[in-house]
């Protein structure tokens, strides 16, 4: 039975892929970092759901200097479209129902910073403050893939790896989930690239479908 559910937020609980992806690839091209047109879709969705600095290494970015400045740059112009930011439909209500069960916590563990996480997402959808456990990037050395971020917030629950599972939408909260000794639930309805989450140990249809595991 799962009593501690451990949940991503881009891809998972809200629609973020259009504020953050195409102000990525066009900070690239202020830098020199051109991406072929035909090629631009998939560098949205593989590097969607990453730390901001991560997805600038992969995108080609070795200088750490510059990938801290195009990171800024990258996310003053994303805030800029927060509108297009949408809640994924039944989030709130599943949400509230998990919050009320006994003997269940629900937690985050986020690639965002915790800027972000307090300035915008805490302060935009009143959902949040059903988390008492929230981990975001600033809090491990180490993230998605790494297993880090999931075993920070379990820790934080004291909660047993058995009975605990990661909601998320990318390969990389799966391997994260699965490192850190915990089931995966895959958020297909939110997913840039389900299909390559469809080995998951739960397949989410709709935020609801987590109540039935």
């Amino acid at each position: 039975m799962i009593k501690n559910y451990i949940f991503d937020i881009d891809g998972t609980l809200i629609n973020t892929i259009d504020m953050y992806m195409p102000a990525m690839i066009e900070i690239l091209e202020k830098y020199g970092f051109h991406t072929d047109p035909a090629e631009v879709e998939q560098k949205k969705h593989d590097l969607f759901g990453i730390t901001g600095l991560d997805a600038l290494k992969i995108a080609g970015v070795a200088d750490e200097k510059m990938r801290r400045q195009m990171q800024q740059e990258w996310f003053k112009l994303a805030y800029q479209r927060e509108d297009r930011v949408k809640v994924f439909e039944g989030i709130p209500e599943t949400l509230l129902e998990l919050s009320q069960r006994p003997d269940t916590q629900i937690a985050i563990a986020t690639s965002k910073l915790r800027d972000e996480y307090d300035n915008h997402f805490a302060n935009l959808f009143t959902f949040a403050n059903l988390f008492d456990i929230v981990i975001t990037s600033n809090d491990t050395d180490r993230h998605k893939p790494d297993p880090d971020p999931v075993l920070a917030a379990l820790s934080q629950m004291h909660g047993d790896p058995e009975t605990a599972v990661y909601v998320g939408d990318t390969v990389n909260d799966e391997k994260a989930a699965h490192a850190a000794g915990v089931k995966f639930a895959a958020a297909l309805y939110g997913a840039a690239t389900p299909e390559k989450i469809m080995d998951g140990d739960f397949l989410l249809h709709q935020p609801a479908d987590l109540l039935n595991i």
